[in-house]
């Protein structure tokens, strides 16, 4: 058993209890203690465009970014919406980003697909923890992954139209991922897929992925692993 793996299994009876919190389609759970919520449940305040991938984005200047911004919130009110406490996107347009850039952090995030599904979960602003309908391989896998395991360590997807929990870990260039409870990625690093010559970025948004199929996403939670230390 890892390190990584030991420092994770404490937290599991944490994912349960959001579970219960939020069974019904409507729910939205209190974040748990040392937690921020990414999510308040009514609108998309904090949360931004996707304008370009980070050497996109790197790129641009000031006049160019703000411009950039301004026709993304244009297109994200067209695909993005919130309904009874959820997220929901139409598979359209860009990925949602988060308002703010992370290290090292661990995220809670409930999510579901239609059958045939499929979407992801960027970490700092790089593709991705894998949602979708694939039961011989299942989700929660880091699927862009060439050198290292993008395969998940087990299926534990529930049926297309439930509600399914993850609980990701990064810290540094590694991460560890629980789907429903179930170690999936043991403490594995996520390479740049931007830039393969070069680690993850130190520092980016969490994104949800808008990727032509209509996904919905709840409880959204977040603490700086710092901080949980």
């Amino acid at each position: 058993m890892t390190q990584g793996i030991v420092r994770c299994l404490g937290w599991v009876v944490l994912v349960v209890l959001v579970a219960n919190l939020a069974g019904c389609s409507g729910a939205r759970a209190t974040a748990p203690e040392g937690f921020t919520s990414l999510f308040d449940g009514r609108t998309l305040r904090g949360w931004r465009p996707y304008v370009g991938s980070p050497p996109e984005v790197a790129r641009m200047d000031a006049s160019q970014y703000a411009d950039a911004l301004r026709h993304g919130f244009e297109e994200l009110e067209l695909h993005w919406t919130v309904e009874d406490g959820v997220i929901i996107t139409d598979g359209k347009g860009n990925n949602l980003c988060s308002g703010q850039d992370y290290d090292d952090f661990e995220l809670l995030i409930d999510w579901k697909i239609r059958p045939g599904g499929d979407s992801g979960v960027y970490l700092r602003g790089s593709p991705q923890v894998q949602i979708w309908d694939r039961p011989d391989i299942g989700s929660g896998g880091l699927y862009n992954n060439e050198k290292n395991a993008s395969r998940p360590l087990a299926v534990a997807d529930r049926k297309p139209g439930e509600w399914n929990t993850f609980r990701i870990l990064m810290v540094g260039e590694r991460v560890t991922v629980f789907l429903n409870d179930v170690l999936v990625v043991d403490d594995t690093v996520m390479e740049n897929y931007w830039e393969r010559d070069k680690p993850i970025y130190a520092t980016g948004p969490i994104e949800l992925q808008a990727h032509g199929d209509a996904v919905r996403f709840r409880n959204i939670f977040v603490r700086p692993m710092d901080a949980a230390r």
